[in-house]
């Protein structure tokens, strides 16, 4: 044997040395052939902004023990990749990764990099900085983080993206069909995850490739050709992965004598492991499967997938050799390819597409593997990053009312820790722990920043009193980021030696609001007043222990100190704010002549021995059983709607995956069994009343507490939960859910919203494009909600608005849940390979999070719950923003502006109208978008065509150029509109749908009036006449006017 194995050894040797090197020029020409198959190779990479390393890690390459990746390498090794063959095309997609890089790079390098994007070799596609999510985000967050990549790209290579290409959400939203991709732009739409089920169904139909119509109101006019891939955003078989050292059984550069590595085109002759003929064999066979379940002669195979191309030749030296043998073969044609090349020889098939409305959740991708955990996975990152979202809006707001400039503090830095917050697996809640506290970091960074603006921009506006304007304020204004865990230091001081709180309050709606603010305070001998120096009506609740305890361990956990003063009340009063603009609250101590019923402090403690207790000062009355410690009646005496009505908590088991390797986890929701949660005794209800609101506390057990707050002038229940820590003691994960119980007859059927857009039909155990077949009941009728949910019969409506993103259904007529946290102990083996059981820890102790969150309630008549849902779901997300400072004295209302609004003071925006942007940019112009806020056929009254009176808006300023964008802002709408593919579709007239379609016209550059039909979202970039230079703001006029709000009647909403 030993001497058989040497003379092998010589005659490879010997063929070695008479061998002679072949140089073979590989011809990659690029050409389509009619009447073969075409296989468009489209090399990418698919780089996750944060998943199992943080963006940094990715980045550089660093804590690779976790995962070999380095998005710089990809980048850097790709240039020379292309610049070798002019036939080589890549495609790039998260800008959080490529604007890192080209600021790294030198002009040179730079300048290739252009004429690589200008020739079609590299394309930029997608555009944001990150690939959103679909589920968790909400669509300003998804608007906002797209538009930020889409400038850059316009800014340094004049290009618009044309593709949308979310290939690796868990579900695809009606939203991004419509919104995200017809509106900002896009041809095309591809992505990989649907229902294994709805998958088979559409390949066996030929219907992978549709015509996506996402919202029933704009229909045609935003519809966009959208394609599932066959199998996921991967090569079509492991035989076509050539990626270095990667860990499937591939080629590497030193090659590899495993008879099972095929992927290796080895085209040498003199070679004992000569192949080609096998491997173009495999490459046909590939395509024609793939050819069979594809209209057109013209199929897309994705060549690449997480973190590829680190070493880019690999890659394309193979495909090279690919193209050149199969284009010899005959048998089919393959090319260097992009979405762009693919979508272009799709339209001029002139095919006929199937039509998709809805959406594409939930997402299972075999049985009993439901991805709807993520719909409220790690609740505590949605809920900061939703806050933050808000928070960003009306700190541009305010930027813009000052005046930006790059050397004083900005929102930059904040803008981009909510981009990559959106990436799929970020506020989906689907990463590594120590990757969310990455995000986090991030977030508190950007807010940090922005506070900065705020407080100053807010100094600015309250001092400008003359015609020197906004030079350098004093005004020191404190926010209070941890307001809900009742920590305010600056409301918590002391004000018996003769100072006052002053407490400004910006509202960033385009319509006047009356709410009720609420702070922590020390003492009860206070009063406040109003930006006139009138005495208010004020109520104070107690501190109760349950709130002192969360807040001093909190504090502690996140700020590093123990609190130095403990307040006693929180002290409540209503705020009346103009449209875009703020009012001024003053609270001091109380003197001897205020009367009680100024500075009303009554509050009632009942225990719950009496039979009935009837709560809430206002129209509506929440009954509760004494007996029971629950609720048992809804009553609004002006609707007149009754109803019998229960709220409880339950939780489902978390699956362990011991039967069939599916554990409940991060991304799965896998229930196994749903237990009650009951209160060990009688539940006792502490209620607090007043002249402004009752409140009800429950403490449901020893980690759910729950307050239930009825206002006199409102019409719904808050409810706001503290759920945790979950206990995990008895070896079972749990989800928890609360639920929401009535008589109602609502027949399997509720809806849910789209990312805060358009509602949805959800119907229990059914899907409209598929015959579903139930495996799992509960998990697979689990929807995201980011606005609400509801219900109806024939009678009744009732809603559910969310202040984050959370998974909810209806699994029972009549009810409707809501999943508020889960903590469970095993990964479900989607990745990330790290059970989701988050953790907060002070001083070496650690314990299971703690959630607070809250959640509304409100049933109206058939017909008239959109109205609450559409206003009232605005004034979540855009709460009012409140300032803090002190004064010496009480001459604030003598010395200081205390009421603005930059509208006209007659003027408010239409009831069904919202500004989602008002953004000041690099230039000095203004990003200013409009949303109409309802739907076709959603409200008698509001479903119709709105208008906004742009110079009443802008009343102290000079329009001098109006532009309409594309949702993004990268391009003129018009523009946009002649370059738009117009599909053809199966079974209706595409004239017969445009004609249906309701939209708002050009915008008179006299009049200034903007019309918007329902669901239509409109953006401008506005260029003002220039009194002054954009870094100092002149306020006199703008303030000299607002003054007089005090004495005015605002218009009423």
């Amino acid at each position: 044997m030993a001497l058989e194995a040497c003379f092998r050894l010589l005659l490879l040797l010997l063929l070695f040395l008479i061998a002679e090197p072949k140089y073979v020029q590989y011809n990659t020409t690029s050409r389509l052939v009619p009447g073969k198959f075409n296989v468009h190779l489209v090399p990418h990479s698919h780089d996750d902004v944060g998943w199992l390393k943080t963006i940094d890690q990715y980045y550089v390459g660093s804590n690779n023990s976790i995962q070999g990746a380095c998005c710089q390498n990809v980048l850097d090794s790709l240039v020379p990749a292309l610049l070798a063959d002019k036939n080589r095309k890549f495609i790039y997609v998260e800008q959080a990764f490529f604007q890192r890089w080209w600021s790294e790079q030198s002009e040179g390098t730079q300048n290739t990099v252009r004429r690589l994007v200008n020739n079609g070799q590299l394309e930029l596609i997608n555009g944001g900085m990150c690939m959103h999510d679909e589920a968790a985000p909400h669509y300003i967050d998804m608007i906002d983080q797209t538009t930020l990549g889409h400038r850059f790209i316009k800014e340094e290579f004049n290009v618009t993206p044309r593709i949308g290409w979310q290939i690796d959400p868990f579900g695809h939203s009606a939203v991004q069909a419509y919104l995200l991709g017809a509106e900002a732009g896009f041809d095309s739409l591809f992505f990989a995850r649907i229902d294994y089920q709805d998958r088979e169904k559409r390949k066996n139909e030929k219907s992978l490739e549709v015509v996506w119509r996402g919202s029933k109101s704009l229909g045609s006019s935003a519809q966009i050709f959208a394609g599932a891939f066959p199998k996921n955003y991967e090569p079509p078989t492991d035989n076509f992965y050539f990626e270095v050292n990667d860990e499937s059984p591939l080629c590497n550069s030193y090659g590899n004598i495993n008879s099972l590595c095929l992927p290796c085109l080895k085209d040498d002759m003199d070679l004992f492991d000569y192949n080609v003929p096998d491997r173009i064999n495999d490459f046909v066979s590939a395509a024609i499967s793939q050819a069979n379940i594809t209209r057109t002669n013209h199929i897309m195979w994705t060549m690449g997938t997480d973190f590829k191309y680190q070493y880019a030749n690999s890659w394309f030296r193979q495909m090279d050799k690919f193209i050149h043998y199969v284009n010899q073969d005959g048998r089919v044609n393959a090319l260097y390819s992009t979405p762009s090349i693919y979508t272009d020889a799709k339209y001029a098939a002139n095919e006929s597409w199937p039509i998709k409305s809805d959406d594409f959740f939930p997402y299972a991708d075999k049985v009993n593997a439901y991805w709807t955990g993520y719909f409220t996975s790690r609740p505590a990152i949605k809920g900061y990053v939703r806050a933050l979202s808000s928070y960003y809006l009306a700190a541009r707001q305010l930027e813009f009312f000052k005046g930006m400039s790059k050397s004083r503090p900005n929102t930059d830095s904040l803008a981009d820790a909510l981009a990559i917050a959106q990436h799929h697996d970020a506020v989906s809640g689907t990463e590594k722990q120590h990757v969310a506290d990455d995000y986090a970091k991030r977030l508190s960074i950007g807010y940090n920043e922005a506070e900065k603006v705020v407080a100053e921009s807010l100094a600015c506006m309250t001092e400008s009193r003359s015609e020197a304007g906004c030079k350098s304020p004093s005004t020191k204004f404190q926010q209070c980021p941890l307001l809900n865990i009742s920590y305010c230091p600056p409301s918590e001081a002391d004000l018996s030696n003769g100072k006052s709180l002053v407490i400004v309050v910006y509202n960033s709606l385009g319509w006047k609001r009356e709410d009720i603010i609420k702070i922590p305070v020390v003492s009860a001998n206070v009063t406040v007043r109003d930006f006139t120096g009138k005495e208010i009506e004020s109520q104070l609740l107690p501190l109760l222990n349950a709130s002192v305890g969360i807040r001093n361990d909190h504090v502690r956990a996140y700020v590093g100190i123990s609190p130095s003063v403990t307040p006693s009340y929180w002290l409540a009063f209503s705020a009346t704010v103009p449209p875009l603009g703020f009012s001024t609250y003053i609270v001091s101590s109380a003197t001897q002549t205020a009367t009680s019923s100024a500075r009303q402090t009554v509050y009632k403690s009942e225990a719950s021995q009496n039979d009935t207790i009837a709560v809430g000062p206002g129209n509506l009355k929440l009954i509760y059983s004494g007996n029971e410690g629950k609720l048992t009646q809804y009553f609004n005496s002006r609707s007149s709607v009754k109803e019998s009505i229960e709220q409880s908590f339950s939780y489902y088991a978390g699956d362990d995956g011991s039967v069939d390797a599916q554990a409940d986890g991060a991304y799965i929701f896998r229930p196994n069994g749903t237990y009650p949660i009951q209160s060990k005794g009688q539940v006792h209800l502490t209620v607090l009343r007043g002249p402004l609101l009752d409140e009800v506390h429950q403490r449901i057990n020893s980690w759910i507490y729950q307050v239930t707050r009825v206002y006199k002038e409102k019409e719904h229940a808050e409810i706001e939960f503290t759920v945790g820590p979950i206990p995990i003691g008895d070896g079972i994960g749990k989800d928890i859910i609360t639920k929401i119980t009535t008589s109602m007859e609502t027949n399997k059927t509720f809806y849910t919203d789209s990312n805060g857009r358009d509602f949805i039909e959800r119907i229990r155990d059914y899907r409209k494009d598929w015959d579903l077949q139930v495996n799992q009941p509960v998990a697979g009728n689990y929807y995201p909600i980011n606005l609400g949910i509801y219900a109806k019969d024939n009678n009744t409506e009732m809603s559910v608005l969310v202040d984050r993103s959370v998974g909810g259904s209806s699994i029972v007529d009549g009810q409707l849940e809501l999943m508020v946290h889960r903590r469970l102990l095993y990964d479900d083996d989607r990745g990330v390979d790290e059970p989701l059981n988050e953790t907060v820890c002070i001083q070496d102790v650690c314990k299971g999070l703690i959630i607070m969150g809250k959640y509304y309630l409100r049933l109206d008549p058939l017909g008239e719950g959109a109205k609450w849902r559409r206003s009232f779901g605005q004034e979540i997300y855009s709460p009012f923003l409140l300032a803090f400072t002190e004064q010496e004295g009480d001459n604030w209302t003598s010395s200081h502006v205390t009421t603005f609004s930059w509208m006209d003071p007659s003027y408010v925006l239409p009831d069904n109208v919202a500004i989602i942007t008002l953004q000041e940019l690099e230039d000095g112009k203004l990003l200013f978008r409009l949303a109409h806020l309802y739907e076709i056929e959603e409200d008698k009254d509001l479903s119709v065509m709105a208008s906004v009176e742009l110079k009443k808006v802008f009343a102290d300023k000079k329009i001098n150029k109006v532009a309409e964008m594309s949702l993004s802002a990268n391009q003129e709408r018009a523009e946009m509109e002649k370059k738009r593919l117009v599909w053809k579709v199966e079974g209706s007239s595409e004239e017969e749908a445009a004609a249906k379609v309701m939209r708002g016209g050009p915008v008179d550059p006299t009049k200034l009036v903007v019309d918007l039909a329902p669901m239509e979202i409109r953006t401008f970039i506005i260029d003002f006449y220039s009194k002054h230079s954009t870094t100092d703001r002149d306020f006199a006029i703008t303030m000299s006017s607002s003054r007089a709000l005090g004495v005015l009647q605002f218009s009423s909403h």
